[in-house]
């Protein structure tokens, strides 16, 4: 199903497949052990059952999308190798035409800023509206300790760097997702954060789902999906959201890419009878190098 792979230079975590006339890149930054410690609501049968050994594979991912003639981030990662990725890519910072964020925690955003000046200078910024309006709203910002406050402030300096490329959208459900650019669509995913969101890319008939945080723990949590993570900000609405869109995108040719999914951060997913979901990695295991 995944013999349109384009590239792969594995040793670097970076590899290129095409959905229908674009090319989308995983853009990965780290490949890690997650513990069963940040699990909300797994039980012991549970976790034997699918983490026997007390952790999963994690990954911190984000995806450049080249269409239409224009260079898409999607996510910004942590900063710490990004821009080098990108340049992996032969793609320069300055190359960038727009960042769809699908929230604004540390690992999405890291590299949107350099010495608090825009890392993409050209670049258009996309964020939702409820998280646009948490990370702005001065009675969240009061409600908290001192001490938590820095990520509120470390949003609004985006904001302010970015203001005249701010596009502030209004996500809907997957079946009518809200049109962003042309084939690129915003879908609400709520819970893992106030105004957390998914970005459904579709060109040529085919289609790719960017979920963001809709899953942490993939070994578990796509058995489970009722099992929340203590990152959630609303464990309820994220267990909401994933359950929802798990039910609409299972058994479909819509691919599943994912900020934690491990290495190649791609894959198909599949109603299991028995276990829930299964998902699929890609095989990327022919092509050439960037």
């Amino acid at each position: 199903m995944f013999a349109n792979v384009l590239s792969i230079k594995a040793q670097e975590n970076v590899i290129t497949f095409d959905v229908g006339s674009f090319a989308v890149t995983l853009l990965c930054e780290s490949q890690r052990a997650g513990g069963a410690n940040i699990l909300i609501g797994a039980t012991d049968e549970m976790r034997k059952k699918t983490i026997p050994e007390g952790s999963f594979p994690m990954a911190t991912n984000a995806f450049l999308v080249e269409a239409n003639g224009k260079n898409l981030l999607i996510d910004a990662g942590l900063g710490r190798k990004t821009v080098e990725n990108l340049e992996l890519c032969k793609k320069k910072a300055s190359d960038i035409d727009a960042v769809f964020i699908t929230h604004f925690h540390g690992d999405h955003i890291g590299s949107l800023l350099l010495n608090d000046e825009r890392t993409y200078p050209k670049a258009s910024l996309f964020i939702a509206k409820p998280e646009y309006d948490y990370y702005m709203s001065d009675e969240v910002l009061n409600s908290l300790p001192e001490n938590r406050r820095g990520s509120i402030m470390g949003a609004r300096r985006i904001f302010n760097a970015y203001k005249d490329k701010l596009t502030v959208f209004t996500p809907n459900e997957i079946e009518n997702a809200t049109e962003l650019l042309p084939g690129i669509r915003g879908v609400a995913a709520y819970g893992h954060t106030p105004g957390h969101a998914g970005f459904l890319v579709e060109s040529d008939g085919q289609k790719i789902f960017f979920w963001g945080d809709l899953a942490h723990a993939m070994a578990i949590q796509m058995n489970y999906p009722e099992v929340a993570v203590t990152y959630d900000s609303d464990s309820k609405k994220a267990v909401e959201s994933r359950q929802k869109l798990l039910k609409n995108l299972a058994d479909t040719p819509v691919r599943i890419a994912g900020a934690h999914i491990p290495f190649p951060g791609v894959g198909y997913l599949r109603k299991d009878a028995f276990t829930g979901y299964n998902f699929s990695l890609i095989c990327g295991c022919e092509g050439r190098t960037p």
